[in-house]
């Protein structure tokens, strides 16, 4: 019989987190959700049950990570999906607008990554991250610089970090709760035109995203790597 393992998820409360922490919950895998908000934390653990414990945490905090944390170990796995950061064109973005990728989604996953280290198995699986404008940028130039680093963090983490396992996921556009909580009127438009940019023609699924980052964190073959769960976007 399979031995249940932990797996620690920030951002877990909705999106691909979430969809996550059901797939792990249903083969009996213990989930430790993280977010901002107390009460989805509070909405994720009704709907997953027993095997989940939920704590506020913000990863731009690093005591805050450091209590998300606290009195755990061995924990088999960590994925990192959680960030909310401004975007704009190099010419338009104020400081704050400029620097916010980097410091809500790379520097936050770097951090996340160093506090949960004490906690971490020797075989556990860290999956970081990105997005495929690191590759192919469609403007707002801080965002792709910021993906393309934490690409690039995941490849050094690899190296530094081993036997524990560093890999990336580089999503494009997701048919997310956050996109279907946008007007339609300004939705589809965007659906649209990334059916045109890619190979499928296709807006990728929550599940199409999920399915991608299980895989990172169970295939001990992984390492190091950055997978593209984008359509082809990249390739276009």
């Amino acid at each position: 019989m399979r031995k249940a393992k932990t797996y620690a998820i920030i951002g877990g409360t909705s999106g691909m987190g979430f969809g996550l922490a059901q797939r792990l919950v249903e083969r009996g895998d213990r989930v430790l959700i993280g977010g901002r908000s107390s009460g989805r934390l509070e909405q994720a653990k009704q709907q997953l049950g027993p095997l989940a414990i939920v704590r506020t945490v913000d990863m731009e905090d690093r005591a805050s990570l450091a209590t998300y944390f606290a009195g755990e170990d061995e924990l088999a796995g960590l994925f990192t999906p959680g960030a909310t950061y401004r975007t704009a064109s190099f010419r338009d973005a104020d400081t704050e607008t400029a620097e916010s990728p980097f410091r809500a989604k790379f520097w936050a996953q770097y951090w996340a990554v160093h506090t949960a280290l004490p906690h971490l198995a020797t075989d556990a699986a860290i999956v970081l991250m990105s997005g495929a404008a690191s590759v192919r940028p469609l403007g707002n130039p801080a965002y792709s610089a910021c993906n393309a680093a934490i690409e690039g963090l995941a490849r050094a983490l690899a190296v530094e970090l081993r036997p524990i396992r560093v890999n990336c996921l580089s999503p494009g556009t997701i048919d997310s709760e956050l996109w279907r909580n946008r007007d339609s009127a300004f939705r589809e438009p965007v659906f649209d035109g990334w059916r045109a940019l890619n190979l499928t023609g296709e807006v990728g699924t929550v599940d199409d995203a999920v399915d991608a980052a299980l895989f990172l964190l169970d295939n001990g073959n992984m390492n190091g790597s950055t997978l593209y769960n984008d359509g082809g976007y990249t390739m276009r």
